[in-house]
């Protein structure tokens, strides 16, 4: 009897591993049964995402077993014509059964009117995400039906003027660090002073990794929206942002039209068409994707970048810092970077909410739940170089003296090419990050071990032996992190977190928004190429010339007026939180 009791429990021992249902059991993040019987694939629409496809690898492989699905991610990023795809998919009346979209604009009002959006209202009742009830009533009020339709993202305990980031802001200026070192460190006054820089850094290294030429920028389109998206970054440099089209200043004293002659916008076209003058410019740009440029700065063929998180997290693998090699922030003297701050509401432009047409809505509810408790902020936020650090037991552990990275969490988090065990679906950590690039909490936030999900804040992280890059930064930076540097030097402004949300523009100011992005996005580009100086300015008076015949000044007036709004209501989320003096001071 005791035998043949055995070989039943070990029966439906089996049958709990094996994949009859596609859930699996036993890792510590997922103790339980899968109770979800049937498989599905889930068409996530992400305006956020670079990805497009199939998620594969590790974290594939968590959301199969904790939730017997697939996702399957449809990003205009990468598929081209976003507002036209949006368009298309809306009219046809199934957007995707998981969305990723901004709330600006009456995008939110249009999809529930639509009724693209289920009301997620019943199906996260008791859950653990209405600990944020205030935050997420706070965005769907400003929807005509009641309930809840959208949850919103970057929710976070701190304070407005917290910075968002971590240990890197959002934007800044990172070029190969070993050149810049062999240069001698040439002093950097101004955007302009890194051409000459970075001229003489493709003559000492000029050619990557795999023997393919270097080029100081390569360029792609897949972010353009109403401006050429590369071209704003320089901005940010400088303590601005884009509203429509204008550049706003962090601290609301200061707006600028992007067509006007001295804007930020204008100086950073022609700064890329002095660097292709140079032939710093990658020829590729014109026609390259967001996923090609990040390989060419894997393999080494780009040495500048305008975010940590691109050419830092694509080639400061711990290999190449331990030899000296990669990317850090480079010291111009007149910036002051733009930081965000951080939003106690959550960030309205990047919102998640369920399709009207979605199978199994309550699975998907479970799902958005899990993105907002611990466990799902941790695995969904994980990347390389930055971010939240990933599974606990596997990438970092708890000790008595907090938490600290795995000698698999040092290879998979600080270089990226660590192997995953079998359990976790094997492949590359890199390779298996989610690609939602959705986050639902900020980083910098306080899991509930009382540290931050940020592991490059955790101190057994910072005081970590430090690798040959880092103490050539260091040593001549005079600061131990990126943040620590631009504050001593007061060289960042922060933007006082708030909620807000651009309104619905009318159908006559978005017709003449539509014609003009046509013109600007179209000579922007030209601009860069430009055969000459010449060339380039006529290229100008006719881009200006034609966006005013097609109504641009009208368009302006509205975005100036929202960018006005928005510094309001980043001033009454300072009044909210008594946090006035510190943007005085």
């Amino acid at each position: 009897m005791k035998k043949k009791k055995a070989i039943r429990l070990l029966a439906l021992l089996l049958a709990c591993i094996l994949p009859v249902s596609g859930c699996a059991v036993g890792k510590k993040e997922n103790e339980n049964k899968c109770p979800y019987e049937e498989f599905i694939v889930v068409d996530v629409f992400d305006d956020l995402a670079n990805f497009q496809g199939i998620q594969s690898g590790w974290f594939a492989k968590v959301v199969k077993d904790k939730f017997n699905m697939e996702l399957n991610i449809i990003a205009p990023n990468v598929a081209g014509g976003g507002d036209t795809l949006y368009e298309i998919r809306s009219a046809a009346g199934n957007l995707g059964d998981l969305l990723i979209v901004s709330s600006d604009n009456g995008n939110l009002e249009e999809l529930v009117t639509a009724g693209l959006l289920i009301d997620m209202k019943d199906y996260l009742k008791d859950k653990e995400i209405m600990q944020y009830e205030t935050a997420i009533r706070e965005l769907n009020n400003r929807v005509s039906s009641d309930g809840i339709y959208a949850i919103p993202a970057e929710l976070s305990s701190n304070s407005p003027l917290t910075p968002s980031e971590t240990a890197e802001l959002t934007y800044g200026a990172y070029l190969r660090w070993d050149a810049y070192a062999q240069m001698g460190f040439p002093e950097i006054e101004t955007l302009e002073d890194l051409l000459p820089i970075l001229k003489q850094m493709q003559e000492l290294i000029p050619q990557g990794d795999t023997g393919n030429p270097t080029y100081a920028f390569s360029l792609f389109k897949d972010w353009d929206r109403y401006m050429m998206n590369n071209a704003k970054q320089p901005a940010c440099l400088y303590g601005y942002d884009e509203i429509g089209y204008v550049l706003a200043r962090a601290d609301g004293s200061d707006y600028q039209s992007i067509m006007d002659e001295d804007s930020l916008y204008i100086r950073a076209l022609k700064f890329f068409f002095d660097a292709n003058q140079m032939g710093l410019v990658d020829p590729d740009s014109p026609t390259q994707n967001y996923d090609s440029v990040f390989t060419k700065y894997m393999n080494g063929d780009v040495l500048f970048s305008f975010w940590p998180w691109q050419g830092q997290s694509a080639y400061n693998t711990l290999e190449h810092k331990e030899e000296g090699r990669g990317f850090m922030l480079a010291p111009i003297q007149d910036t002051e970077i733009f930081s965000y701050g951080c939003k106690v509401m959550g960030n309205p432009q990047a919102v998640i909410a369920i399709g009207s047409n979605a199978k199994d809505p309550q699975r998907l509810a479970d799902f958005v739940n899990w993105l907002y408790s611990p466990e799902g902020i941790w695995l969904n936020s994980a990347r390389t170089q930055g971010g939240t650090a990933g599974p606990e037991g596997l990438t970092w552990e708890m000790t008595a003296e907090g938490p600290v990275l795995t000698e698999f969490g040092v290879q998979a988090l600080l270089s990226g090419n660590a192997e995953m065990p079998e359990e976790w679906g094997g492949g590359i950590w890199s390779d298996g990050i989610s690609a939602l690039n959705f986050h639902s909490v900020t980083h910098n936030d306080i899991a509930p071990n009382g540290y931050p999900y940020a592991y490059l804040m955790w101190d057994s992280v910072i005081n970590r032996e430090v690798t040959a890059l880092d103490r050539s930064w260091r040593e001549y930076m005079h600061a131990d992190s990126t943040m620590e540097y631009l504050s001593q030097n007061n060289m960042m402004i922060t933007a006082p977190g708030c909620s807000y949300t651009i309104p619905m523009e009318s159908s006559e100011i978005s017709t003449m928004r539509s014609q003009c992005t046509t013109i600007i996005l179209d000579y922007s580009w030209r601009m860069v190429f430009a055969e000459d100086e010449e060339d380039f300015y006529a290229l100008l008076a006719t881009m200006q010339e034609k966006v005013k015949s097609l109504g641009y000044d009208e368009v302006y007036a509205v975005d100036l007026k929202n960018a006005l709004a928005q510094n309001e209501a980043r001033q009454r989320s300072l009044e909210k939180y008594g946090s006035r003096s510190a943007l005085e001071n």
